[in-house]
């Protein structure tokens, strides 16, 4: 595995939409935002890439932000609430490689990915997959085909069942249907 974690990402978090209200920089994890300000509506990200929770402790919905301005995100993704907590995605530089399951704990088909898949029905004649090993790289994986619906960050490791997630907060009754890998030139 070739990660290599570079001070390359910057997000800036606002108080309110477009930017306005006191503001809080970051440019690594953060696990509790309300320490920084009571309230985020808005955000920047000038360089990087990061998973957003609407909960502390990178728990509760997962948002993926790459650079880019994010004025009134609450609109953009049909959040309810506003961000409270922040993982910076390490830049990845090599291959990519995951094993995904139909079942929980490793069961059912088995297929090993090294680059997207839109559907795993219509690749692999899977129903949904719920468990899985990282090997390599940086995923999201989408709870629906076409890279829609709720999405949860993947880093290397084993992920036995998506309640649990990978020390990332998982969320309750999650299976998946598409992946994406997370890309260098995202960043």
């Amino acid at each position: 595995m070739s990660d290599t974690r570079m001070n390359i990402g910057k997000i800036v978090f606002y108080e309110d939409k477009n930017f306005q209200g006191r503001s809080y920089e970051c440019s690594s994890d953060c696990t509790d935002m309300s320490s920084n300000l009571s309230r985020c509506h808005s955000c920047r990200v000038e360089n990087g890439c990061f998973m957003v929770y609407d909960r502390n402790n990178y728990m509760g919905n997962q948002y993926f932000m790459r650079r880019g301005d994010y004025p009134d995100y609450m609109r953009n993704f049909g959040m309810s609430d506003c961000i409270k907590s922040c993982h910076m995605i390490p830049m990845h530089r090599g291959n990519y490689k995951m094993r995904i399951y139909e079942r929980e704990n490793f069961g059912g088909q088995m297929h090993e990915m090294m680059d997207d898949c839109d559907s795993i029905m219509g690749r692999y004649r899977m129903s949904d997959c719920q468990s899985c090993n990282v090997m390599d790289g940086h995923w999201l994986m989408y709870e629906q085909p076409h890279f829609r619906g709720r999405m949860m960050y993947m880093r290397p490791g084993e992920c036995k069942n998506f309640s649990s997630g990978i020390g990332m907060g998982g969320m309750r009754g999650m299976r998946f249907m598409s992946m994406r890998r997370i890309m260098d030139s995202w960043y």
